[in-house]
């Protein structure tokens, strides 16, 4: 028993009945004067041995000294007298102290049930279910603690944090406005707030949280590192590093913070600091996976292919890992003969890289392999006749007997591909469908006209989405010239959906195209595609159709740097941001340009 002190133990000056000697105990204990409180817990038990509260007060007394095992004893035996909501909380306590979670759940389950509208209660519950790894019933009950007492500070925070991480973001961000209001100026409050803004892409409120956390404690790293974050997604590059720096002047090895300065610096183009970060963080972590993806896009983008190639194979074990599904049969990476057997080739990252990719499949069948493709459902009509594809499967059903695999973005890899030795066929995918084909004829009537197909966006889960990505206002400068413009656009963002209705120079006929073999065929009736960086892009282009595409600052690494064409499409023309990231002075370099072809066609006058 802990709170030994020196000389004889005083009587407690305590005269009556067992319940006066526990509530001398009580003034003891909470006082601090734990031998004291011992002595009259004692004298009540002497009075009467079957005493709840002198029973719990002994449980309790165990517990400040940490034997447990003792002090569940006398909590059980209090509460088998009377089962008081308190004496379960307290077993609760040293259940939960012990590991046996369980056991805890059920006391407080039990406590709850005896008193439901003790907010304390519902709190004690959830941080169990919490420890168990319950989180939605965690959050089911911390909810119910704001609904009893809406002045529950730890109940609302817990909510906030559990609904963040369920992905509930808007619910969350409520739960830590009400947090702010009860404690103003609480720091980690203003930290996960920031957070969930700047999940849902509010970048501006996200900010002034971290500006505001950043206020009242300087000294934190995480927040230094979350303003850069927020700022290079704002397109502020240059004031993310200097965030990002102090940092790293908190803390010197930290890793995020030195991740995200290496992949500003990319953006910024300071490509050799970007080199020495990725150096610095071998030799802070070394193997890390993750790393070493981030590093082979740079080799790439910057044209050493030989090292990003064999690089960008830590894609199945960097975070979050890429999917890919565990085959018994061998990986082939260009090891080997593949003379007479079955290779899969399965799709393992997005639409426009199973296009780029899948101009090798002919090649392995020129090498005497029998090709299987394994790709997304949507372009297993556009691929099924590919030159040399034995057969093509979606990725959803299970693939026929085969002897090799590898996934179709490590093809490069596997062939040893170098800027010289890229396989750029003018077009390597078959003509589309003669009968899709007339249809789409049909459908977009005389063409005395250009005609010009629009892709202004791609998939808003991409990573890089907000500089890939523009609004269909942007282009809207091409639009009163004396072209017919189509959209290609299938999946169109709810804002822009006003746009498109407002514009009666596009045309929509999107509502026609079932999968890429329709898209195909659609394209193939167009003079020109205009296209951001999505896979309807890799699609004009591999088809060999004349294709314009909108190209971010720092563009994805299969564009390079600093050209105007592409290595691996022939008949793509690239307008690329300048460094003030804007896409208006790329747009009007191609409204000319497109003014300048339709003058050139008969009976087509340009805009003067």
């Amino acid at each position: 028993m802990s709170g030994r002190r020196d000389g004889p133990v005083a009587e407690p000056a305590v005269s009556g009945g067992a319940s006066a000697l526990y509530q001398a105990g009580m003034g003891h204990l909470r006082a601090g004067r734990v031998l004291d409180a011992q002595v009259a817990c004692q004298q009540a038990l002497a009075l009467d041995a079957s005493h709840a509260d002198a029973l719990h007060l002994m449980g309790l007394l165990l517990l400040s000294g940490k034997q447990h095992d003792h002090a569940v004893e006398w909590i059980a035996r209090a509460i088998l007298q009377e089962p008081k909501p308190e004496y379960l909380v307290s077993l609760g306590s040293v259940l939960q102290a012990q590991g046996r979670l369980d056991e805890a759940l059920q006391a407080y389950d039990k406590a709850v049930q005896l008193r439901p509208e003790a907010a304390e209660l519902w709190r004690h519950l959830g941080n169990v279910l919490l420890e168990l790894k319950r989180p939605a019933e965690a959050l089911l009950a911390f909810q119910h603690v704001t609904k009893l007492d809406p002045q529950h500070w730890d109940a609302a925070f817990k909510s906030g944090v559990l609904l963040h991480e369920a992905g509930r973001l808007q619910e969350a961000i409520a739960c830590f406005t009400r947090c702010d209001e009860l404690k103003p100026d609480h720091v980690l409050t203003l930290y996960m707030r920031g957070r969930a803004l700047n999940s849902l892409k509010r970048f501006a409120e996200a900010l002034a949280d971290n500006r505001r956390a950043h206020a009242l404690d300087p000294g934190d790293a995480d927040v230094c590192n979350n303003i850069g974050g927020i700022l290079q997604l704002l397109g502020r590059d240059a004031e993310a590093i200097e965030w990002l720096d102090e940092a790293l002047e908190l803390r010197p090895d930290r890793l995020d913070a030195l991740r995200n300065k290496a992949l500003w610096l990319v953006e910024l183009h300071r490509f050799d600091e970007a080199f020495a970060t990725y150096d610095r963080l071998r030799a802070l972590d070394p193997g890390n996976a993750t790393d070493t993806w981030n590093l082979s896009l740079l080799q790439l983008l910057t044209g050493d292919f030989a090292a990003g190639w064999a690089g960008r194979e830590a894609r199945w074990t960097k975070v979050p890992p890429v999917a890919y599904p565990s085959f018994a049969q061998p990986k082939w990476l260009g090891a080997g003969e593949v003379a007479g057997k079955t290779i899969l080739l399965r799709a393992d990252e997005g639409l426009g890289d199973t296009i780029q990719f899948a101009r090798y499949a002919p090649l392995l069948a020129q090498r005497g392999a029998r090709v299987v493709l394994s790709v997304q459902p949507a372009l297993c009509s556009l691929l099924s006749s590919l030159p040399g594809v034995a057969q093509c499967v979606p990725v959803s059903a299970e693939p026929p007997p085969f002897d090799l695999h590898c996934p179709v973005t490590s093809l490069p890899l596997a062939f040893g591909t170098r800027l010289d030795s890229i396989p750029a066929a003018v077009s390597y995918l078959p003509p589309p469908e003669r009968a899709r084909v007339q249809a789409w004829e049909e459908r977009l009537g005389r063409h005395d006209r250009m005609r010009v197909g629009l892709a202004w966006s791609g998939n808003p889960n991409h990573m890089k989405d907000h500089s890939r990505s523009i609004p269909l206002q942007a282009i809207a400068p091409l639009l009163d010239l004396g072209a017919d413009f189509f959209s290609l656009q299938k999946e169109v963002r709810p804002d822009d959906r006003a746009t498109l209705l407002a514009c009666p120079g596009l045309i929509d006929l999107t509502a026609h195209l079932a999968d890429f073999g329709d898209t195909a065929a659609f394209a193939s009736c167009l003079d020109l595609v205009i296209s951001v960086d999505t896979s309807v892009a890799h699609l004009a282009g591999a088809l060999g159709r004349p294709t314009w595409i909108l190209l971010p600052y720092t563009p994805d690494f299969r564009w390079l740097l600093d050209r105007d064409d592409s290595p691996w499409y022939p008949t793509v023309r690239l307008f690329r941001q300048d460094e003030r990231r804007d896409y208006a002075s790329a747009v009007e370099r191609m409204r000319a340009e497109l003014n300048a072809l339709i003058a050139a066609r008969p009976s087509s006058p340009a805009v003067r």
